[in-house]
Formats: structure tokens, C-alpha cells, sequence
């Protein structure tokens, strides 16, 4: 992974802002393929819960069981489809991708205008060391790390941990941290609108279910399917940028291109969960230019076959990411708790063992 993505790194670096002028021909999407992409997703979501409840109102569990990871992968899609209405991509017409974005926002249990200000500012920022913390996992340097205390240490491992990121997160993430617009406490009234509105909505129409079929139904089908979506969500934004080779740097030396193409992976997925995960895998082409609706990122890569390799990770390598934790800027990579072991104490830490 590190030689492949060395050896495309150099001659895109000076041509990198060139991409986004080539790019805007891209821009451009269909409504009538859009109206299609939304269908082929929402009328699926909709039968496979149904089938859920089903087999579950019969005791069939085999059926109840198989049906779940289906319906949360189509929620996912869903899910994607709000995301590129937050960039203004998915219809191109502000009002229908707003309001189409803010009732996916009640089945994704996500306030869509609280998310896409987190989100725009995560494209804004992304590959920055000094504008971490907004719609970022949370990454360390090396000596940022090191400088902690032990408490703070294990704190951090504790969060990087698979089953905290890919367990416990999703669920905290989903169901209770975007209940209130955290970390745009102070930014107007629109996240609050957003996020109260959101709840409501969610509160009446869960409501209108749970008195149609009873709570304890409503709950196994659609908690299951919310945390395993939630879960893929999570794991796929991580790959996306929690790559070896993806790219960071002080502001000073950050461009919003090399940090695009660079900084964000081709997380290049077997054809079925690249549809179902709406190519979002296709992550590099989207942060160099978000504006291009996902179903025609493929396009730029058969029109662009040169950017095909660039941060490239396959499904195998992507599980070679989970142990990937903290941004050493010596060498310019991410590395493992156990790489940061073995190169020892840093100066400081010497220093103060002098002492």
C-alpha cells in the first residue's frame, strides 16, 4: 500500500489544483437519474423493514436475521444520498436537495442541517494538524501523544479501540450525541432548528409505528438496522481517511488540494458494496471537487484512469487500518500504538528522565 501510493504521490503534487478545473465538467447531475438513485433506495429500505417485522411477527428468525443487514444497507445508502444533497450535488437545486436531505435526516437519525455545517467544515479542514475536532475522528500525533499522562494515554487507546469506534461510537454518535447539536452550540440558530426539528419528527413518526405495532417490535427491527448502518457508516468514513499514506500538515503548509487528492483514500470496493455505499469509497475525487453527484465519480475514474491508484486501499488492506492510530510527523505516515513503542521515548521524554 505505502510503495503504490509512493510512487503516484510526486507527479499529482504540483498538478493537483489543475484536477479541480478538469473536474467541474463532472459537476453536472441528472434529475431524473437522481429521482431513479432515490427510489431504487427508499422503496427497498422500505420492504426489507417490512419483510424484518415480518419474519419477526412470525417467528421466523432466519428470515428476521438474513433481513437486517439488508435494510441497513440500503438506510446506509440513504444515507448517502443525504450526504450529497448537504454538498448541493444530488438534484443541484438547493430547496429539493435541502428539504429531501432534511427527511432522510429523520430515518438516518441525523439533523441535517447541523450535519452538513460539521460536514462542510470537515471538507474545509481535512488534512489540517492545527483545525482538528470538527467532523474528524480524532487523531493524535506522535508527540502529542506522548506528552499526555497515562490517563490521558489509555483514554485515547480506549477510544481508538475497534470496539469502542465501530461499537459503542456509532451508538452514541447516532442515538444520543446528535439528539443536540454538540460542537455548534454557538453557531446560530440553524443547528438547534435543525436538531430539535429532527427530534420531533423522529419522536411523532416513531411514535406513529410503535402505536401501530407495538414498541418492542418497532425496536428490534429498527435498532438493529440503525446501530449495523451506523456501524458501516463509521468504519467507511475511518478508512477514508485513516489510511497509512493519507496526508497531513501544519497550516502553513496545507493546500486545500494536495490535502484533497491526497488526504482522503480510493477505498476501491467490490461493484456491489460500491453501489450500496453509493461510491463513496471513490472518496479522493469527492473531496477534490464534492460538488460531483456520487454516481458519476465512477465516470471520473474510466475518463481518469491515472488517479485510480492514488491512496488506493482494497477491502483486505482496509482491515490493516484499524491498527493505524497516531500521525508521526517525521515520516509523514500514520502508525500503530506498537510502531510508537518501538521507536522509543521522544527528546523531551529523555530529557525529563535526566532531570
Amino acid at each position: 500500500m505505502r510503495s503504490q501510493a509512493g510512487q503516484l504521490h510526486e507527479p499529482f503534487e504540483d498538478s493537483a489544483g489543475a484536477w479541480l478545473k478538469i473536474l467541474a465538467k463532472y459537476r453536472q447531475p441528472s434529475f431524473w437519474r437522481s429521482a431513479f438513485e432515490l427510489s431504487v433506495t427508499a422503496v427497498p429500505f422500505a420492504l426489507l423493514w417490512v419483510g424484518a417485522y415480518a419474519s419477526l411477527l412470525q417467528d421466523f428468525w432466519p428470515g428476521y436475521i438474513l433481513i437486517l443487514p439488508a435494510a441497513a444497507a440500503f438506510l446506509l445508502r440513504l444515507f448517502m444520498i443525504q450526504h450529497d444533497c448537504g454538498h448541493g450535488s444530488f438534484f443541484a437545486r438547493r430547496k429539493l436537495d435541502t428539504w429531501t436531505g432534511r427527511a432522510l435526516g429523520v430515518l438516518t437519525l441525523t439533523p441535517y442541517d447541523y450535519w452538513r455545517q460539521t460536514h462542510a467544515e470537515h471538507h474545509a479542514s481535512a488534512g489540517n494538524l492545527d483545525e482538528r475536532g470538527i467532523g474528524d475522528i480524532t487523531t493524535l500525533t506522535l508527540e502529542e501523544y506522548r506528552a499526555r499522562s497515562r490517563t490521558g494515554r489509555l483514554a485515547y487507546r480506549l477510544y481508538r479501540h475497534p470496539l469502542v469506534m465501530f461499537g459503542i461510537g456509532p451508538a452514541w454518535l447516532f442515538i444520543v450525541k446528535q439528539r443536540l447539536p454538540i460542537g455548534m452550540m454557538q453557531a446560530g440558530a440553524l443547528p438547534w432548528v435543525s436538531t430539535m426539528a429532527t427530534n420531533v419528527a423522529i419522536a411523532i413518526i416513531g411514535g406513529l409505528v410503535t402505536w401501530a405495532i407495538g414498541p418492542i417490535p418497532f425496536l428490534l427491527v429498527h435498532l438493529p438496522v440503525v446501530l449495523l448502518a451506523g456501524a458501516a457508516g463509521v468504519w467507511l468514513f475511518y478508512v477514508q481517511h485513516q489510511f497509512e499514506e493519507t496526508h497531513w500538515s501544519k497550516s502553513e503548509e496545507w493546500k486545500f488540494p494536495q490535502a484533497a487528492l491526497h488526504g482522503a483514500s480510493h477505498y476501491d470496493l467490490p461493484l456491489v458494496l460500491r453501489w450500496l455505499t453509493g461510491n463513496i469509497g471513490i472518496h479522493h475525487i469527492h473531496h477534490l471537487s464534492s460538488r460531483i453527484p456520487y454516481y458519476r465519480l465512477p465516470e471520473v475514474l474510466r475518463n481518469h484512469p491515472e488517479l485510480v491508484a492514488i491512496g488506493r486501499v482494497t477491502l483486505w488492506q482496509s482491515l490493516e487500518c484499524v491498527r493505524l492510530a497516531l500521525w508521526d510527523e517525521q515520516s509523514g505516515r500514520l502508525i500503530s500504538f506498537r510502531e510508537a513503542e518501538s521507536l522509543g521515548p521522544s527528546i523531551s521524554d529523555r530529557f525529563m528522565r535526566i532531570v
